[in-house]
C-alpha cells in the first residue's frame, strides 16, 4: 500500500508540529506499517480564498487531484491528525469524508486508530456542550409559545397584536377564508385557485401573484384552526380561527388523497431550464413532462413520453395562455442560433464590467449558501450517530456522499473566483467566452447535462419564446 503525507503549517508551530517534525513522524509511520511513500502535500498557514471555506486549500486540491488519478491503486492519507486535515472542525470532518469518497483511507499520527469512531466521540462531547445552551434557549422559548407568544414571522392573515398574540388582519381574513371556500364547497383545484385569485386582483402579503404553492401552504396551515404551535407546543383558542375543524379535516382528507394518487417520478432534466422566457408574460417557462398511452386496432398498446417547456405562469398560476414549446425542437433551436454566432459577438460590451462581476459574485453567495446546507446535513447526520440513531457504516456511507457534493460546489467556487479575476481582463473574457462556445457546440450531444447547462448559463442571459420566434440574449 502507498502512502501520502498531508502536512499542514500551523499559525504558531508547538513543539512536534512543525512540517519537519510532521515529515519526520509520517516516515517512521511509514516505516513502522509497511507503507510505500507515494508523495506528500502541504498546507501554508495562509490561504488567499475569500470565503472561508476556501482558504487553505491549495496543498489539499492537489492532494484531490493526486487521488483522482485512476492509477495509483489503493492509497491512504496520513496526517498529524484530526485537527490536521482543516483550519477548524467543521473543515476538518468535511475533509475527512471527501478523501474517502475519493477511494482514499484516512490515518491519524496521533489520536486513535478509529478516526470515525474519534470523530463522531468528539462530535458528541461537543454536541453535549451545544445542548446545554440549546436547552436553555429553547426553555425560554416554549415558556413564550406556551402563552401564545408569536415567534418569527405571522401567517397569512394575521399579525402580531397586544401581548405578542396573533390577531386578523381583516383583509387577509377575507381571502384565507374564500380560498378554503374555492376549495372545499366549490371543488376547484389549486392551480384553479390560484387563478382566480390572480384574475380578481387579489395579491399576496408581498404584493406578488398567488402560485400553487402559496394556496397549498395556506390549506395545510393548522393556525387557521385558532391553535397556536411552536416547539412542539399546542395553544388551542391562542387566536381568531378562520375555519372550523370539520371544515379543515376535510380539506386534509382531500389533499392527501390527490396526493395519493400520483406515483412518483424520476425527474429529468431540462437543459434550458432557468433561462427560458414566456415571450407573452415575461415569467420563467418550466420544463413538463407528459406520458401518454393508446390502444392500437391491432390490439396492442403504445405508449410515448413527451417533453415540453411550458409556461410557469400558465403552471402554477394560470395566468397566461397556453404557450408551450416541444423541447428537442427548442434546444435544437438555440444550439443553430449559437453556432450561427459572430465570435466578435461574444465581445464584451465598454462599461459592463459591473454588472459581469456583480453576477459572478451572485453566483457565488449561491453556492455557498447550498455550501452551508451540505454542511448542516454532515452535522445532522453526525449528530444522529452520535446519538445512536443511525449506524457507523450508515454514517460513513451518508457522510461520503454529502462531502462528494462538497467538493464539486467547492470546485465550483474556486472557478469562480478564478473567472471573477478573469473579468479583470476584457480580452481574456472574450477569449474565454470563445472556448466557451466552442466547447459547447462540439460537446452539445456528448456532454454531461450539467456540464451543458454550466456553459450555456456562462453564455446566454436568457431566451426569449414568441409562438413564431425566439430570441437568444448573451451575458453582456
Amino acid at each position: 500500500m502507498k502512502a501520502i503525507g498531508y502536512f499542514r503549517e500551523p499559525a504558531a508551530a508547538k513543539k512536534g508540529e512543525s512540517l519537519a517534525d510532521q515529515n519526520k513522524a509520517f516516515l517512521k509511520y511509514c516505516d513502522e506499517h509497511g507503507y510505500d511513500v507515494a508523495i506528500t502535500f502541504v498546507e501554508t498557514a495562509d490561504g488567499n480564498g475569500s470565503p472561508p471555506e476556501m482558504k487553505q486549500r491549495a496543498g489539499f486540491r492537489q492532494l484531490v487531484d493526486y487521488l483522482r488519478r485512476t492509477d495509483h491503486g489503493f492509497m491512504i492519507v496520513v496526517a498529524r491528525s484530526l485537527e490536521g486535515i482543516g483550519i477548524d472542525r467543521q473543515q476538518a470532518m468535511r475533509r475527512y469524508f471527501q478523501l474517502e469518497s475519493l477511494g482514499a483511507q484516512v490515518a491519524f499520527l496521533t489520536g486513535s486508530n478509529d478516526p470515525l469512531a474519534e470523530l463522531v466521540e468528539r462530535w458528541a462531547e461537543e454536541s453535549a456542550e451545544k445542548n446545554k445552551l440549546g436547552d436553555r434557549v429553547r426553555a425560554a422559548m416554549r415558556r413564550k409559545a406556551v402563552r401564545g407568544e408569536v415567534l418569527g414571522r405571522p401567517p397569512y392573515g394575521y399579525r402580531v397584536g397586544s401581548r405578542r398574540r396573533l390577531e386578523l388582519i381583516p383583509d387577509e381574513a377575507v381571502v384565507v377564508r374564500y380560498i378554503f371556500r374555492l376549495y372545499l364547497q366549490d371543488g376547484m383545484g389549486i392551480r384553479l385557485i390560484a387563478r382566480r385569485l390572480n384574475e380578481e386582483g387579489l395579491r399576496t402579503r408581498r404584493g406578488g401573484n398567488w402560485s400553487m404553492v402559496s394556496i397549498r401552504d395556506i390549506l395545510r396551515n393548522r393556525v387557521y384552526l385558532g391553535t397556536y404551535s411552536r416547539f412542539g407546543v399546542r395553544v388551542p383558542g391562542s387566536h381568531p380561527a378562520l375555519v372550523s375543524p370539520d371544515d379543515f379535516r376535510a380539506v386534509q382528507d382531500r389533499l392527501s388523497a390527490r396526493r395519493n394518487n400520483f406515483a412518483k417520478r424520476q425527474p429529468t432534466p431540462f437543459l434550458l431550464a432557468g433561462i427560458v422566457r414566456c415571450g407573452h408574460c415575461g415569467n420563467k417557462m418550466i420544463g413538463v413532462s407528459r406520458r401518454q398511452s393508446w390502444k392500437r386496432r391491432s390490439g396492442s398498446e403504445g405508449k410515448a413520453s413527451y417533453r415540453y417547456y411550458q409556461c410557469e405562469s400558465r403552471t402554477n398560476q394560470s395566468m397566461c395562455d397556453y404557450h408551450t414549446q416541444r423541447a428537442e425542437v427548442l434546444e435544437e433551436q438555440v444550439r443553430d442560433r449559437l453556432a450561427a454566432l459572430d465570435v466578435d459577438a461574444l465581445l464584451p460590451q465598454a462599461g459592463n464590467e459591473e454588472a459581469v462581476l456583480a453576477e459572478w459574485q451572485e453566483r457565488s453567495k449561491r453556492l455557498q449558501s447550498r455550501f452551508r446546507q451540505l454542511d448542516r446535513r454532515l452535522n445532522e447526520q453526525l449528530t444522529a450517530a452520535a446519538k445512536g440513531r443511525i449506524s457507523r457504516e450508515q454514517l460513513r456511507k451518508l457522510s461520503v456522499a454529502t462531502a462528494a457534493n462538497q467538493l464539486k460546489l467547492e470546485e465550483e467556487m474556486e472557478e469562480i473566483q478564478r473567472r471573477l479575476q478573469e473579468q479583470q481582463d476584457a480580452s481574456e473574457r472574450s477569449r474565454g467566452r470563445q472556448r466557451t462556445l466552442a466547447t459547447l457546440l462540439d460537446g452539445w450531444a456528448t456532454l454531461p447535462i450539467n456540464e451543458r447547462q454550466s456553459h450555456l448559463r456562462d453564455l446566454v442571459d436568457r431566451i426569449v419564446v414568441h409562438d413564431d420566434e425566439l430570441q437568444v440574449l448573451l451575458r453582456p
